[in-house]
């Protein structure tokens, strides 16, 4: 702690100890610069952005799929497999592949859908409501926080 003083003087500060001025918060009045070896600073934001990412929870989508014409054991299934995946904190995206004349049924579509939803029994939050995208009904479904 040195105190305030002018650019010059401490630059000359850091000349004199063979070490860099590095400034570490621009925005303060007056700004604020330290007096170390730049290699070691730049060494120490390194190690802290790493130790930062360790620390930050990977979130993944992962992926079930259904079909229309899905038994109730297998529905039961699926849930169990979705319900295992929201209870490890990831999301989960719902498929449903519409093949031939299952098409023109989305009405028994989007039941199936709600069914195979009110089937899972963990918290949840519906993320993305069902989207149809040619012959695929999608939703996507997280954990409740």
């Amino acid at each position: 702690m040195l105190g305030v003083m002018t650019t010059a003087d401490a630059m000359a500060l850091a000349r004199e100890q063979g070490l860099d001025l590095i400034e570490v918060a621009s925005n303060a009045k007056p700004p604020v610069a330290k007096i170390l070896s730049y290699d070691k600073f730049r060494y120490q934001q390194e190690k802290a952005m790493q130790q930062q990412r360790k620390r930050q929870k990977q979130i993944e989508v992962k992926g079930v799929r259904i079909s229309v014409r899905i038994g109730p054991h297998d529905l039961q299934f699926k849930a169990d497999q979705a319900v295992k995946f929201l209870q490890k904190g990831n999301k989960v995206k719902v498929e449903m592949f519409l093949r031939g004349r299952e098409r023109a049924n989305l009405q028994y579509a989007f039941e199936m859908l709600k069914k195979f939803i009110e089937t899972i029994p963990s918290p949840h939050v519906i993320e993305q409501e069902p989207k149809r995208l040619g012959g695929l009904i999608t939703i996507v479904i997280a954990p409740k926080t």
